[in-house]
């Protein structure tokens, strides 16, 4: 589980430079890296409709990038330990096996119903994908027998979890994070990964 634990640190402090890299280039107006096809199209794009834009809200949201993409990492990442662990514990069919509150159940099954009815391309065929981030708190903590084994403190965990469902609200609703809220964004994070040590 350590090594697991080490791979999964090793490429989240690569996702974190790669975000400061992409960060840097927008701040600087400079390419450190090569643009791929997809770049190139994002570009196009971006000529075509960002003049359309203030430049001081364009500004603001090339500033709020980092945020969501750490947040966005972070929230992958718990998500992908919470399904590794309860499928290592319950197999591939853990969803269905009582191990999620019912209420997440029956909410996760009325989005998934309702995005099909508005026929758009479904995010994911993962139901986990359908939860909510303090859902997945709630998961975690239904399940506390297994996540002990990760996890050095429930109310740590309940604590860490309330603090970034607080910076998320922000971040997801395009609102500007405070200066102060991207620090404790930092400091959440580190709170979350001194979690497993």
């Amino acid at each position: 589980m350590a090594f697991e634990r080490d791979v999964k640190s090793f490429g989240m402090t690569n996702m974190l430079i790669e975000s400061e890299i992409d960060s840097l280039e927008r701040k600087l107006g400079v390419k450190l890296r090569g643009e791929s096809p997809k770049e190139e199209t994002q570009n196009e794009i971006e000529k075509a409709y960002f003049p359309q834009f203030t430049e001081a809200l364009r500004l603001e949201a090339a500033d709020m990038a980092r945020s969501y993409e750490l947040f966005y990492c972070l929230e992958k990442t718990i998500r992908l330990q919470i399904s590794e662990l309860l499928m290592e514990s319950h197999g591939g069919d853990w969803w269905n096996d009582k191990v999620v509150p019912q209420h997440i159940f029956g909410e996760v099954k009325k989005r998934i119903q309702r995005e099909r009815e508005s026929g758009i391309t479904p995010r994911s065929t993962d139901q986990l994908d359908y939860t909510n981030f303090g859902e997945l708190g709630e998961i975690i903590k239904a399940n506390w027998g297994l996540f002990a084994s990760v996890f050095n403190n429930i109310k740590a965990v309940e604590k860490v979890m309330s603090n970034l469902n607080s910076l998320r609200n922000p971040i997801a609703h395009c609102s500007v994070l405070a200066e102060d809220e991207r620090l404790r964004l930092d400091l959440s994070l580190r709170d979350w990964f001194r979690l497993a040590e």
